[in-house]
């Protein structure tokens, strides 16, 4: 007697469901670790402990040496709804956005010229590396020597912090241009600015980003300390006021207010990063 066959079917994927994709819209599913919410929820957990330990702390030394949270929360109510949040916040984002261009000018050419040639790379290499590392109080202090009380000394600093992060990036971004399309520009006699236009731009575009982000966190810093040394506005200088007032709460107060502005802004250009390169991470 034969024994009779027995066929096993593989399973059918559910209407509208594609198996390799997460949810049949293309998407590839998130790791286990990846999840929106439970990053979310650390988070919150983590800055909910912080301030029990900063209010216990504040309760146990019970001075005014170190002020509780709410009395910090309620100076920087108060200044969000006086204005002086926004005007000095306003001040500052002003000289880093004109530090800014000014590193662009000198950072994109620079970057440009060092991937395309190796001596130039070796010849800017040194002065990148010392503008880099200068430590920020040595920039601080020669601005307030150089340039005295105003706004010069802010803006030359965050320039010269931006100015390596953003050449670095443009030079490695001209190095993975692929040299078979640059001989094919030549062999059919393309312009140099249809070259620069049509195939560096687009390949340095996501570098000139990755190295904005990180320039901006540099300049950011290194300008309020700038402003705290020799400033006549702007959220260092508030800082500065506060101390020479020995207001604590007002400096706490401002220095919270200054790390969730630069958290603001560096999520929104992360968020800015993400949607214009989303089309790369699709290829990939």
């Amino acid at each position: 007697m034969t024994s009779p066959i027995v066929t096993t079917e593989p399973p059918v994927p559910a209407p509208g469901r594609d198996p390799l994709n997460e949810r049949g819209r293309g998407r590839r599913p998130r790791p286990d670790g990846a999840r929106g919410p439970s990053r979310w929820l650390v988070s919150l957990v983590s800055l909910l402990a912080a301030l029990a330990a900063w209010a216990a702390a504040a309760w146990i030394i019970d001075d005014n040496i170190l002020p509780g949270p709410f009395e910090v929360f309620g100076r920087v109510a108060g200044f969000v709804v006086s204005g002086e949040a926004f005007t000095n916040f306003a001040a500052s984002i002003v000289k880093i956005g004109i530090g800014f261009a000014l590193a662009l000018a000198a950072g994109l050419p620079i970057g440009f010229v060092m991937g395309r040639s190796r001596f130039m790379s070796t010849y800017f290499s040194t002065p990148l590396f010392v503008l880099g590392n200068v430590p920020g109080l040595a920039y601080a202090v020669f601005g307030l020597v150089i340039f005295g009380v105003g706004s010069t000394g802010p803006i030359v600093v965050s320039a010269l912090v931006a100015v390596p992060f953003i050449a670095i990036n443009v030079a490695e971004g001209v190095r993975s241009v692929d040299g078979g399309l640059l001989r094919m520009c030549r062999a059919f006699e393309r312009r140099p600015a249809d070259v620069v236009r049509h195939v560096y731009l687009p390949a340095i575009t996501a570098f000139v980003f990755v190295g904005v982000r990180y320039a901006f966190a540099m300049a950011w810093k290194v300008e309020a300390l700038t402003e705290v040394f020799g400033a006549n506005n702007g959220v260092g200088f508030m800082i500065r006021r506060a101390y020479q007032e020995f207001k604590v709460a007002d400096m706490l107060a401002w220095t919270m207010l200054f790390i969730v502005a630069m958290v603001l802004i560096e999520r929104g250009l992360a968020r800015v990063e993400n949607r214009v390169f989303a089309w790369r991470k699709e290829l990939a």
